[in-house]
């Protein structure tokens, strides 16, 4: 299992270089872009096919090579394998034969959307994409609602305007949350604000739209009566050097309470 670039092709590991020069089969969601960071890296072995359409009839073929003494790597197209892409079939019949199976780590979107976002990571539920129709959006997001983890989605671009409107009307307006599009390539921009500011900005900019995004949210304050004192204590700590609306927006952000109660209170 070999983690592979998410967008720029130098974030990979040497050891995912050195066995991906090695093995005798690289299966890859997609060919085509496998074989870019293949040349990019001067690296030339046998490749295959291996996708949601494929993997139930490829797997078990793989599966007899390998057990008779081949190795085998499979790459997605981008990021670390099965998150939201194929291969737990293929996994899950190695293991079941004795095949041993080991992970090459490296990129993930998840995780490097998790480390620039600004909201609490110590706890989160990886969502994945969230349903094309409206109607089960909405239902979907209705059940995550009290949910107090970090929410991380994946949304594509011709999506994201409807999830946001969705994700404002359910969760709420003034919940935390950071929009991380098109993450280490050239035009990656991190958009961190409430669920309104944000959407705002994509309907002011349409070339928020563009691209592959990765939308996280922070979760519902587990009670936000116990949480707001100690929301409001940090934020008066934090007000002689940011001033109000600062301090009341890092504040509410870290505890996950309303920004503007926080500020309000602040100001009483």
């Amino acid at each position: 299992m070999v983690a592979t670039p998410i967008g720029n092709l130098d974030d990979i590991s040497l050891r995912a270089l050195e066995l991906l020069s090695k093995v005798d089969l690289i299966t890859a969601e997609d060919t085509r872009r496998s074989r870019v960071l293949m040349t990019r890296h001067g690296l030339s072995r046998p490749m295959q096919a291996l996708h949601e359409h494929n993997e139930e009839q490829k797997a078990p073929q793989i599966v007899e090579r390998l057990l008779h003494g081949e190795s085998v790597a499979l790459v997605s197209d981008a990021g670390t394998p099965l998150l939201s892409d194929p291969g737990y079939r293929l996994v899950t019949l190695a293991a079941e034969a004795g095949v041993e199976v080991v992970t090459i780590p490296g990129p993930s979107s998840i995780t490097a959307a998790l480390s620039v976002s600004g909201l609490p990571v110590d706890r989160f539920a990886f969502e994945g994409f969230l349903p094309s129709r409206r109607s089960a959006r909405t239902k979907w997001l209705a059940k995550l609602k009290g949910e107090s983890r970090t929410l991380v989605f994946f949304e594509s671009s011709h999506r994201i305007r409807d999830s946001l409107a969705d994700l404002e009307a359910i969760l709420g307006g003034e919940r935390q949350a950071a929009l991380c599009r098109e993450l280490t390539k050239q035009f990656e921009t991190v958009l961190r604000g409430t669920l309104a500011e944000i959407r705002r900005r994509v309907d002011e900019d349409p070339n928020q739209c563009k691209g592959e995004i990765v939308l996280v949210v922070c979760g519902s304050a587990e009670s936000e009566e116990s949480s707001f004192p100690a929301a409001l204590g940090l934020a008066r700590e934090l007000r002689e050097a940011l001033g109000a609306s600062q301090a009341a927006r890092l504040a509410a952000r870290i505890h996950g309470v309303s920004r503007r109660d926080l500020y309000q209170a602040l100001e009483d």
